[in-house]
């Protein structure tokens, strides 16, 4: 069986092909700038890397130009579109009725169009994404993957918020969570790598990319996460501010003659990272450590990680695990150091050289020999995750 998986965006549609036969991505690539004269996709199979450049006007256009690269003689994969049994998509949150996995249907996808508030930066591409799909091939089945999924075991004591009854009851206000489908992955392949029943361990993992969320698995099961109603709860990310007293909504409307949703947008766009210290990307903030606020940053985002690591593993009553994963914490040293320094006390102790010099693309053990807690680097796969589901509901 061959799915192919859409991660959309506003203006970008990220997708891979995978065999689910062999396991194997006979395909992947990106369309960026949808809509716009610049628009390009990047294009690579095991034989070919390419960059092709294409005016793509909608999401419609983006993934016929996919499918067309699919099947082409030179670079293609597949015979034809026939060979894709099925689409997987990614979808963040359109609330609480949909945690688990589904089949895509003309009415589920209107029922998502009136549930975008739940997430209104990312829902409307991957609607835009499944829209497409339907559209330009509708006899292959649609599956919906839900970022939040894997937090449907959350218990209420922890995805509620101490709000009146009624705003949760009416308006499903809560906790919900995000990178469900990476948490999921991340804390299997650490039960495998210590070679014990997931169901038997306390595991935090940490997710650290532009967006970043920390998870307590306790028995395979995500108990608390780090992200709230939307992604811009939990840690400092990229641009996303993070954890901050509610008032300052009204303390900047008044102060700076701000709309809410202006103060939104300054908390999602302008603040975490860049707004600290000057960068987003944590390269360049590694590149300018000699700057006060740059540093700042990044101690600021250890701080963040560290403090979460502590309070899941309270709430779980110990801690066999720590799992770093994502663009961040896959390939920054810094971080998994700075994040896990101080944490003797819990059993936690990371080798310097294992951390140091951490292959990438592997599963790596960065504790010590006599650390209590084991301490990896893991690579995420949330294209992997959504396949199986895909296949699961497709079958």
């Amino acid at each position: 069986m061959k799915i192919l998986v859409i991660n959309a965006g506003s203006s970008s549609l990220k997708f891979q092909l995978i065999d689910m036969d062999t396991k194997k991505v006979l395909a992947k690539g990106n369309c960026e700038r949808i809509g716009d004269e610049s628009s390009f996709m990047s294009y690579k199979t095991a034989k070919v890397n390419e960059k092709f450049d294409k005016y793509m006007t909608t999401h419609a256009a983006a993934i016929s130009f996919v499918i067309e690269k699919l099947i082409d003689k030179q670079v293609g994969v597949i015979d034809s579109i026939g060979e894709i049994d099925a689409f997987g998509h990614r979808v963040v949150n359109v609330g609480e009725k949909y945690f688990d996995s589904c089949i895509v249907t003309k009415e589920v996808l209107e029922d998502f169009k009136r549930n975008v508030d739940f997430s209104p930066l990312h829902v409307p591409g991957a609607i835009a994404g499944m829209d497409a799909c339907m559209s330009v091939a509708e006899n292959i089945p649609n599956v919906a993957v839900f970022d939040i999924g894997f937090h449907k075991t959350l218990p209420a004591y922890a995805y509620r918020y101490a709000i009146p009854k009624e705003d949760y009851t009416e308006l499903k206000i809560r906790r919900y969570g995000a990178h469900g489908t990476s948490h999921y992955f991340v804390a299997n392949e650490c039960a495998k790598a210590m070679g014990k029943d997931i169901k038997d361990l306390k595991i935090v993992t940490c997710h650290l990319g532009s967006g970043a969320s920390v998870t307590a698995v306790k028995n395979g099961e995500s108990i608390d996460t780090s992200m709230g109603f939307t992604p811009l709860e939990g840690l400092i990310m990229g641009t996303r501010c993070g954890d901050i007293d509610p008032s300052v909504v009204e303390f900047l409307c008044n102060k700076r003659n701000m709309t809410v949703s202006q103060v939104i947008n300054r908390f999602n766009k302008q603040s975490g990272l860049l707004g600290i210290g000057k960068y987003n990307d944590m390269r360049d903030i590694l590149a300018h450590l000699d700057d006060h606020d740059v540093k700042l940053s990044l101690d600021m985002f250890n701080y963040r990680v560290k403090k979460y690591i502590g309070a899941y593993s309270a709430a779980m009553g110990g801690l066999d695990a720590i799992v770093f994963t994502a663009g961040i914490g896959e390939y920054t040293p810094e971080v998994r150091e700075g994040a896990t320094e101080g944490l003797e006390f819990l059993g936690v102790k990371v080798d310097h050289d294992l951390n140091w010099n951490c292959p990438r693309g592997e599963i790596v053990e960065i504790s010590a020999k006599d650390s209590k807690v084991k301490v990896y680097v893991i690579p995420t796969n949330e294209e992997y995750v959504i396949a199986q589901e895909t296949q699961k509901l497709v079958k």
